[in-house]
C-alpha cells in the first residue's frame, strides 16, 4: 500500500461485500415467490423483498465505487486523500441511511409521511430523510475526492472518474422532484435510472477498468488513456439520447421512437470498445502480475457487460420489438446480466485487486476466487438464458395471442425453478468470493503484489 489513507477503501469494500451478501439472499427470497407465490407473504410481502433486493444492489455498488475511488485516486494523484476523517463520516452516514431504509421498508413505518415514509418510485423509494443523508454523504465524497485530485497529479483516469461521479450525484437530485403528472414523473425518473446505468456509471466503470489494466498488464499509460477517451465519447454520445428508448410509450412526442431506437442501438458500441480494450491491453501487456484472479474479473466484467448491456439490450431496444417485449422476462434477463457484467463484476475486480494490498499480503485463495467467478458468471448466464426463453414465450402468449397473465405465469413455472437454481449458484459464488477475500491462509505479502 503506497499511501496510508488508502486504508479507507478497506472499510468501504468490507461494507459493500456485506450488503452484497444481503442482496443475493434477498434475490433468492424473491425468486421463491415466483415458484410458491405465498412463500412467507404474510411475513414480508413480495414488493418489500423486491425493494430490498434492488435497493441493496444500488447501495453496495455505490459503496464499491466510493471505495474504488478512495483506493485508486491517491495512486493516480500521487498524494494522500484530502481528509480520511471525512471519508469515514461519509461511510457512517451511508450505513445509517441504509439501516433506516431497511427498517422503514420491513415495518412500513410512517406510511404516507412526506419526510419519514417510503416513496413509491422504483429504485428511489427511500424516505426523504434518507435521500437528504445520501446527498450530504455524496457532497462530502465529491469534496474529498475533488480536492485530492486538484492538489495532485491529474490523469485521464481521475478526470473520467470525477466526471462520472459528479454526474452520478447531480442526477440523483431529480429524486426530490416528484410531479403529479405521471408522464413528467417517468421522464425525470429515467433521467436518474437510465443516465446512471447507461451514462455516468459507464464512465466510472471505464475508469476503474483502465486503472486495473494499467496495473495488471503494464501497458503504457498513453495507450490506456487514448482508449479511455474513445470509450467515454461513445458512451456519452449514445447514452444521453439513448434515454429515449424509455420514452416510447409514456406520453412523450412520437419522435422519441426513432431517436431512442437509433441512439440506444448505438449503446452497444462503448461496451464493445471496453471489451476490445481489455483484451488488447492484456495482449500488449508486458507484466506477469501475480494477481490472476483480478485480471480474470476485469476481463469478465468487460465481456459480460458487452453481452448483458450491449447484445441483450440491443435485442429488444428497437421500438417495434420493445412494443411487445417491454416489461416481460426478457427485460429481467437483460437487467440481470447487464448489472452483473457492467457493475457487479467491475466492483469485484477492484476488490480482488485491492484487498490483498490493503490487508498486506500476497493474492490469496486465488483458486477459490476464480471458482467464485465461474459460479457467479455461469449462474448469471444460465439465469439470463432461462429468462430469455421464458420472456419469449410470455411475449408471444401475452402480447400477441392476448392470453391471461396468470395462466401464462403458471406455464412458466419450470423456468422460474431453473432461475432460482441459477441464482443459488450466484449466491454460493458470492459467499466463496467473500470468504476468499477475508480469510487468511498464507504468509505475509511480498512487494510483488503492489503491482
Amino acid at each position: 500500500m503506497k499511501y496510508q489513507s488508502q486504508k479507507v477503501a478497506y472499510w468501504y469494500f468490507l461494507t459493500a461485500m456485506a450488503v452484497f451478501a444481503v442482496q443475493g439472499l434477498g434475490g433468492r427470497w424473491a425468486g421463491c415467490s415466483y415458484i410458491a407465490p405465498n412463500f412467507w407473504a404474510d411475513v414480508v410481502p413480495f414488493n418489500i423483498v423486491r425493494m430490498l433486493h434492488t435497493n441493496s444492489l444500488i447501495v453496495w455498488l455505490l459503496l464499491g465505487f466510493f471505495g474504488a475511488a478512495y483506493f485508486l485516486v491517491p495512486e493516480e494523484s500521487e498524494r494522500e486523500i484530502h481528509s480520511p476523517m471525512l471519508a469515514y463520516i461519509q461511510l457512517g452516514i451511508l450505513v445509517l441511511g441504509t439501516a433506516g431504509v431497511v427498517v422503514t421498508y420491513l415495518f412500513d413505518l410512517f406510511p404516507g409521511h412526506w419526510l419519514l415514509g417510503k416513496e413509491g418510485r422504483e429504485f428511489i423509494e427511500q424516505p426523504v430523510w434518507v435521500k437528504l443523508g445520501i446527498v450530504v454523504a455524496s457532497l462530502i465524497f465529491l469534496f474529498n475526492i475533488t480536492m485530492t485530485v486538484l492538489k495532485g497529479r491529474k490523469t485521464a483516469i481521475t478526470n473520467v472518474l470525477l466526471l462520472g461521479l459528479w454526474g452520478l450525484v447531480l442526477l440523483f437530485l431529480f429524486s426530490f422532484y416528484n410531479p403529479t403528472n405521471l408522464v413528467l414523473d417517468k421522464m425525470f425518473w429515467w433521467y436518474i435510472v437510465h443516465l446512471w446505468v447507461e451514462g455516468t456509471w459507464e464512465l466510472v466503470m471505464a475508469s476503474i477498468l483502465a486503472f486495473l489494466l494499467l496495473k495488471l498488464t503494464g501497458v503504457d499509460r498513453e495507450i490506456v488513456e487514448k482508449w479511455l477517451y474513445v470509450i467515454v465519447a461513445t458512451a456519452l454520445f449514445s447514452g444521453i439520447l439513448g434515454t429515449g428508448h424509455h420514452y416510447y410509450w409514456i406520453g412523450l412526442p412520437s419522435y422519441w421512437q426513432w431517436v431512442g431506437s437509433i441512439f440506444s442501438a448505438l449503446e452497444v458500441v462503448p461496451f464493445f470498445a471496453m471489451m476490445s480494450f481489455s483484451f488488447v491491453m492484456v495482449w500488449m501487456g508486458r507484466r506477469d502480475h501475480p494477481n490472476k484472479a483480478a485480471l480474470l474479473w476485469a476481463l469478465g466484467a468487460a465481456t459480460v457487460a458487452f453481452f448483458g448491456a450491449g447484445v441483450w439490450g440491443f435485442l429488444h431496444t428497437l421500438h417495434g420489438v420493445n412494443y411487445y417485449t417491454h416489461g416481460t422476462q426478457i427485460t429481467a434477463a437483460h437487467g440481470h446480466l447487464a448489472f452483473f457484467g457492467a457493475y457487479v463484476s467491475v466492483n469485484l475486480a477492484i476488490i480482488t485487486y485491492a484487498m490483498p494490498i490493503l490487508r498486506g499480503r500476497d493474492p490469496y485463495n486465488q483458486v477459490m476466487n476464480m471458482v467464485s467467478f465461474w459460479l457467479m458468471t455461469g449462474g448469471m448466464a444460465f439465469m439470463t438464458f432461462v429468462l430469455t426463453f421464458a420472456g419469449t414465450i410470455q411475449t408471444h402468449m401475452q402480447r400477441v395471442l392476448g392470453e391471461n397473465f396468470m395462466e401464462i405465469q403458471e406455464s412458466m413455472h419450470l423456468f422460474y425453478i431453473m432461475r432460482w437454481g441459477a441464482g443459488l449458484a450466484v449466491v454460493v459464488g458470492a459467499i466463496l468470493f467473500i470468504y476468499a477475500q477475508l480469510v487468511i491462509h498464507d504468509k505475509p505479502k511480498s512487494a510483488s503484489s503492489e503491482g
